[in-house]
């Protein structure tokens, strides 16, 4: 059985029945008919960089490589078609270089741009639904494909519809991005609030934002790793005083962002490192010593052992601050996807 290592980013020993490298959709929906006709689950991946295999899988591995980016513009906006397999990382570089502006806070995002509408990732204020006007969606059992506008896609925090409706016998082929000529730039979070909006220029934005993640997150080639593990979790007003309250008792600030809904969003990786769990290891799976949202192969890590690492930070961390943790990373069994927060429970 073909080895899944080189294909996903934590870099854990898995395997696969077959793993086929797509070029085209005509290759993609062939990858696909031939693994139904064999009665075979089917994973497609972009560049894995979200995924955990907890064990051998028993079926076909596509690895989506559609590439291409298509650019047309108006008086107002810039508008992007992207093929799902494109380095979302190259894609912003190369939007610079076009003097494109509007994807710089999302530099170093690993993944393919297919993968960025069903996490609807975001980084330093910005998120993919910000951007998006239309995801274009294969749909393998009628072999058509069609548009979803940003509205369709039901976007949330990590959240989308590809989680749900069109999770199972659809692939995300390609995405629309439409990027406003009147650029105002994103400054909210971490050392971006230092910048001056009036003269900043969305270059420097992207060499801060990747200066910060470099500093902060490993290398997967080194460590392999699924960058941010957890979900930054959300609670009420009611529960964040307490858990204010309670931080101010131990003369701590806890860091928070107020959500348009009211609720709060609160920093995973500070409630990780507040419970000393940087570094802890179990097996060869470990915290991250630079950042606590950050799991990390440190050699031969099975997955069994990183899910008993999640698992006890998630313990851990209620325990202390009655705040259940959510996995970001997505968790891949024998034969598909599974529930990631009932696996670590």
């Amino acid at each position: 059985m073909p080895n899944l290592q080189p294909f996903h980013t934590f870099h854990i020993a898995a395997q696969a029945r077959k793993i086929i490298q797509v070029q085209t959709l005509e290759q993609l929906q062939q990858a696909w008919q031939a693994a139904q006709a064999e009665n075979l689950p089917t994973l497609i991946l972009g560049q894995g960089s979200n995924v955990l295999f907890l064990e051998d899988f028993n079926g076909v591995v596509i690895v989506n490589r559609l590439q291409g980016i298509t650019h047309r513009e108006d008086e107002d906006f810039h508008y992007l078609h992207v093929n799902a397999g494109e380095n979302w990382h190259h894609l912003v570089q190369w939007s610079l270089t076009q003097n494109i502006r509007g994807l710089e806070n999302l530099a170093l995002i690993p993944g393919c741009a297919g993968s960025a509408p069903i996490q609807n990732i975001g980084a330093y204020g910005v998120e993919f639904k910000d951007l998006c006007e239309y995801v274009e969606v294969l749909d393998q059992h009628r072999i058509e494909t069609f548009r979803l506008t940003a509205r369709q896609c039901e976007f949330g925090y990590r959240e989308s519809i590809f989680k749900h409706r069109y999770r199972h016998g659809y692939v995300i082929t390609a995405v629309g991005l439409k990027l406003t000529k009147n650029w105002q730039p994103i400054l909210k979070y971490g050392s971006l609030v230092d910048f001056n909006a009036q003269t900043v220029t969305a270059k420097q934005v992207f060499d801060e934002v990747c200066r910060i993640r470099q500093s902060k997150l490993p290398n997967p080639d080194e460590w392999g790793n699924a960058g941010s593990f957890f979900k930054n979790p959300i609670v009420s007003v009611q529960q964040f005083n307490e858990l204010k309250k309670h931080a101010e008792h131990h003369a701590l600030e806890i860091p928070h962002y107020p959500q348009s809904d009211g609720s709060v969003k609160l920093a995973a990786g500070w409630l990780i490192d507040r419970c000393n769990l940087k570094g802890y290891r179990i097996g060869a799976a470990a915290v991250h010593e630079k950042q606590a949202l950050v799991l990390i192969n440190k050699g031969n890590a099975t997955g069994a052992e990183v899910v008993a690492l999640a698992r006890h930070i998630r313990q851990t961390v209620a325990a202390e601050f009655g705040v259940y943790l959510q996995s970001e990373v997505r968790f891949i069994g024998q034969n598909g996807e599974v529930n990631g927060e009932q696996v670590i429970s």
